[in-house]
C-alpha cells in the first residue's frame, strides 16, 4: 500500500502530506505489521472512504476512532461492516436512533456505503488496526494524516458538516472552522456512553437541518436491503 492507492482527487489535495517523513514511516510500518500480523480493513479497503466520497462532495464528516479489530466487519468506513456482518453495540445503537429520529428502521445489514455516496465523509482517524487489539495502530502517523484530511475539509470554501460523537472526536473541533461550517456534537453511541447523551440526540435531523441551511441537498438516510442493493465501493 502507499500513496498510489489514493484517489487521485484526495492524492492531489494531499500531496505535501503524502511527502512528509512520517508518511514513509507510517507505510514501513504497515508492511511489516501485515507481514507479521492479520491487520484490518484489507489493504485494498484502507482508503475506502475516500474512494466512496471524493473530496469535491464532501458535505458531511463524520469522524471514528479506528477499524473494527474482528475478522470481516471493517472495511474501510467509520462504524461500518460489510454486508451481511451483525452491526456491532455502537452501529446498533446508531440505527436505534436512526428510527427514533426519523423513523426509518434498522436494516438487516451495517453497511453505510449509501450513505458514503450521497457525501458523508465516513473518516476514522486511525485507518487501520491489529486483528483482536484495539487501538493497535494509534499513535503510528494515521492521525497526523487524518488530521490533514480534516484540515483540508476544513479549507473547503462552501460548508461542511462535521459530526464528532464522543470526547475523542470533539478534541479536533480545533481543526475546524465554526464559523464557516457547522458543528454537531453529542456523547458517542457506545453502549458505554449512548444513554448520557447520544440516543435522543437527534443527530441525523441535524444534520439535515444544517445541510437546507446552507443550501445543500439532504441525505437520504435509508439503507436498503443489502440483498437487494449490495453494499459495494
Amino acid at each position: 500500500m502507499s500513496a498510489r492507492d489514493l484517489p487521485p482527487g484526495w492524492r492531489d489535495v494531499l500531496k505535501d502530506e503524502l511527502a512528509k517523513p512520517y508518511f514513509a514511516r507510517l507505510q514501513a510500518f504497515l508492511k511489516q505489521e501485515r507481514a507479521g500480523h492479520a491487520v484490518y480493513p484489507p489493504e485494498s479497503e484502507v482508503y475506502a472512504a475516500l474512494r466512496c466520497t471524493p473530496f469535491d462532495r464532501v458535505k458531511v464528516l463524520l469522524l471514528g476512532q479506528d477499524p473494527y479489530p474482528t475478522a470481516g466487519n471493517a472495511h474501510g468506513l467509520c462504524f461500518s461492516v460489510r454486508e451481511g456482518v451483525k452491526p456491532p453495540a455502537s452501529l446498533g445503537n446508531i440505527f436505534k436512533e436512526l428510527q427514533a429520529d426519523l423513523g426509518i428502521e434498522a436494516p438487516p445489514s451495517g453497511c453505510l456505503t449509501r450513505w458514503a455516496r450521497q457525501g458523508v465523509l465516513l473518516l476514522n482517524a486511525v485507518l487501520t488496526v491489529c486483528a483482536g487489539q484495539p487501538n493497535s495502530h494509534a499513535g503510528k502517523g494515521w492521525e497526523q494524516f487524518t488530521d490533514a484530511i480534516i484540515r483540508k475539509v476544513n479549507e473547503k470554501p462552501d460548508p461542511v458538516v462535521f459530526v464528532l460523537w464522543g470526547g475523542y472526536a470533539r478534541k479536533k473541533e480545533k481543526l475546524i472552522d465554526a464559523v464557516r461550517h457547522r458543528i454537531i456534537q453529542s456523547a458517542h453511541p457506545s453502549p458505554l456512553s449512548a444513554n448520557a447523551g447520544f440516543l435522543g440526540s437527534r443527530p441525523f435531523s441535524k444534520i439535515n437541518d444544517a445541510l437546507r441551511e446552507v443550501g445543500k441537498a439532504t441525505i437520504d438516510w435509508s439503507l436498503p436491503d443489502p440483498k437487494k442493493e449490495g453494499c459495494h465501493e
